[in-house]
């Protein structure tokens, strides 16, 4: 299943074009945005404060935007996220995955 969703992420970003996969994002914008429309939800260091939203802070940044781009167009289904990527252009989606990107996490092993 995890392959699966793994092709299907690959080939949504290759057939998404260059431009939109490649794009690279200003994280300085992109935190602005975040704080505007995500924070509620996903936490201002991109760790969510909703226990049904993923942390963010760390994520490929690739992932995001594909993910994000999914939702704006009704690929994916989440009403909030619905209503929040309509409103994103392809250069805030960049900007959102280069700073949640950008967000160092730390792992603790346990012992």
């Amino acid at each position: 299943m995890l392959a699966r969703v793994a092709l299907a992420l690959a080939l949504g970003a290759a057939l998404a074009g260059p431009s939109l996969a490649q794009q690279p994002g200003d994280a300085r914008a992109g935190r602005r945005v975040a704080g505007g429309l995500c924070a509620a939800c996903h936490g201002n260091d991109g760790i969510a404060v909703q226990p049904d939203a993923p942390n963010l802070a760390g994520q490929n940044p690739l992932y995001l935007a594909t993910q994000l781009r999914a939702f704006r167009a009704g690929q994916r289904d989440n009403e909030q996220m619905k209503v929040v990527a309509q409103q994103l252009t392809d250069t805030q989606i960049a900007d959102l995955a280069a700073w949640y990107a950008a967000l160092k996490v730390e792992v603790t092993v346990p012992r």
